[in-house]
């Protein structure tokens, strides 16, 4: 295969497709992702083997179990993906939305109206459910979609593909307005960022390394967040039984989520009521603690913590704590640290809460909550394309609003200016 021509044919078609997107309803569109839960649900069994081949193989390329878990489709999840396509056909079209109308003083009315980017070029990793995902949310944002998953995942994104063409082609839609790049060769990535004509904004999702090689070669706007390490602050003014059970939540509920917890940050005044119980929990849970010296001597059977691991994204059943004094180191922790993902803090008082709120400069920040809320369907956006750590166009979780741009329109009557 002549992987530039396939790009550049696969980036004509979305280019074409975009304007019929743009302009189909949303009736239209709400119907073809209605069409492709149904397809979906139907094509269960054929989903299932699809994966049952991408997890073989993962296992005989030697993928560790949050990759493999992160790659697996069972009932549940197939059935997420159904549900979520429905709650986002369920959602409000943000597209020709127009909002601040005003008169100028010349006559003239001027506001803005909701419109889609255009093509959108997504490049991920590991989870297939971002297939589906991705799909819908550009779809009802009235974009063309032109995805890229990873090598891993490569029957389950074709299989995922045939029931969103079944249901683009059954609400009167063109099939390219999604389209599954068909290669697995890593030039089919090189190729897609780095055609400006045919696509307009890239959000890559997966590691690091991926996000920033796409961010240094890229001739496309990138929506990105580079890595998830995420904290929780336990308050010494603190609910004791609530800031375990969040605490332990945070890092045990998925460890191969870019919302997980990667440091524990404990005030000393609360740290020898807390940690005994939590680093209990943890340790029969299976997740290995690193900590800092104070920490250690509390929980004395723990490795000792390095500079490397407060800049850790682990993805793992692993678990940094570091003891502070108070608040105010925390988030100088934090600010040092973090990747700009989640934080949350656990305390009972409302002015330091507030405080948090204020200076902590994250995409999300939280009080009393666990980080794995920081979620597009949990913040009622049905699905999410991302998790957005810039500070321009869109952060946090990117749903629909994030995937659309503004344009000012004018309404006159045969005004002109003097």
């Amino acid at each position: 295969m002549d992987i530039k021509n396939y790009m550049q044919q696969v980036g004509q078609q979305a280019r074409a497709a975009s304007r019929a997107t743009a302009r189909a309803g949303s009736s239209a569109k709400n119907a073809a992702l209605t069409a492709i839960a149904d397809a979906i649900e139907a094509q269960r069994p054929q989903l299932l083997e699809a994966n049952r081949k991408d997890l073989e193989a993962g296992r005989e390329r030697g993928l560790d179990a949050a990759l493999l878990d992160r790659l697996e489709l069972n009932d549940e999840r197939i059935a997420g993906m159904a549900e979520g396509l429905r709650q986002i056909a369920a959602l409000p079209d943000p597209v020709g939305e127009i909002a601040d109308m005003t008169y100028r003083p010349s006559g003239i009315q001027v506001g803005k109206m909701r419109v889609p980017l255009g093509v959108i070029g997504i490049i991920y990793e590991s989870r297939p459910n971002v297939t589906a995902d991705a799909a819908a949310l550009c779809l009802k944002s009235g974009n063309a979609a032109i995805l890229r998953g990873g090598s891993e995942a490569e029957h389950s994104n074709q299989a995922i593909a045939a029931c969103i063409h079944e249901g683009l082609e059954k609400a009167g839609l063109p099939r390219d307005a999604v389209q599954v790049v068909k290669t697995t060769d890593r030039a089919a990535v090189g190729e897609l960022i780095t055609m400006p004509e045919y696509v307009d904004v890239i959000v890559p999702r997966g590691g690091k390394g991926l996000i920033e090689r796409i961010s240094a070669d890229a001739r496309v706007p990138v929506i990105k967040h580079l890595h998830g390490v995420c904290h929780v602050y336990i308050d010494d003014q603190a609910d004791r039984d609530k800031a375990i059970q969040v605490a332990f939540n945070a890092k045990t509920h998925r460890y191969g989520t870019c919302n997980t917890m990667e440091t524990l940050l404990v005030a000393d005044d609360i740290a020898v009521d807390v940690l005994p119980e939590l680093g209990a929990m943890f340790k029969e849970k299976g997740v290995e603690l690193r900590g800092c010296e104070v920490t250690r001597r509390i929980l004395t059977d723990i490795a000792a913590a390095t500079d490397e691991d407060w800049d850790a994204e682990y993805l793992a059943p692993i678990l940094s704590i570091r003891t502070v004094r108070h608040m105010e180191d925390a988030i100088e922790h934090i600010h040092r640290h973090s990747s700009g993902h989640t934080e949350s803090i656990l305390t009972e008082n409302i002015g330091r809460a507030r405080r948090f709120l204020t200076e902590v400069d994250s995409s999300s920040v939280m009080v009393n909550a666990s980080t794995r809320f920081a979620d597009g369907f949990e913040y009622g956006l049905g699905a999410e394309i991302g998790i957005s750590t810039d500070k321009i166009h869109v952060r946090g979780p990117v749903g629909l609003e994030g995937l659309t741009s503004q344009k000012y329109i004018v309404i006159g009557d045969g005004h002109i200016r003097l």
